[in-house]
């Protein structure tokens, strides 16, 4: 089974769940902190992806770092830990998210871009995207210098690269296939 089918049906439980204990919100709260957490800090992705820090080392040290998080985000991160799968933590949280937000009627648009959007280009990147789902859309825009230029576009299972980063690999891809 792949990682990202994996983390959709940890996260498609976690949503079930938090929807009968009618949690859906401060669960949701609680997966933004952690995606922003993990997505912030090259460390903690180490530590979560390292075979050598052991289990309980992963548990307690998550723990306190979201330590006032719902029984139910707790009780998500034990299992992981247990599962052997928390180095899917961030994208369970990245899916849990989606989900929620489909479930209110809204999609969460992921911009990738070398350097922060303008007010303008959200609002036209908030428009297509509006035109191509047809919900309500938020933007949430990562800063990654790696892209150089250019964009990559995730909505749900969408994914769109503008980047030239990406357009060099197809470059060099070809390059090296014609040879």
């Amino acid at each position: 089974m792949s990682e990202s089918r994996a983390a959709l049906r940890y996260a498609k439980a976690i949503l079930d769940m938090a929807k009968e204990k009618k949690a859906l919100s401060a669960v949701e709260k609680d997966m933004r902190t952690i995606a922003s957490t993990i997505s912030d800090s090259k460390e903690l992705r180490d530590v979560l992806a390292s075979p050598v820090v052991s289990g309980s080392s992963k548990k307690n040290a998550l723990a306190e770092i979201f330590k006032d998080s719902h029984a139910i985000t707790e009780g998500t991160i034990g299992m992981l830990v247990d599962n052997k799968r928390v180095a899917l933590l961030n994208e369970v949280a990245l899916k849990y998210i989606i989900l929620n937000e489909q479930l209110k009627g809204k999609d969460v648009a992921y911009v990738t871009t070398a350097v922060p959007l303008s007010a303008d280009m959200e609002k036209k990147v908030l428009k297509q995207v509006a035109n191509i789902t047809g919900n309500e859309v938020s933007i949430e825009n990562k800063i990654d210098e790696s892209i150089i230029g250019g964009f990559i576009l995730r909505v749900g299972d969408l994914q769109y690269d503008a980047s030239i980063s990406n357009k060099l690999s197809n470059i060099t891809r070809e390059f090296s296939n014609s040879l």
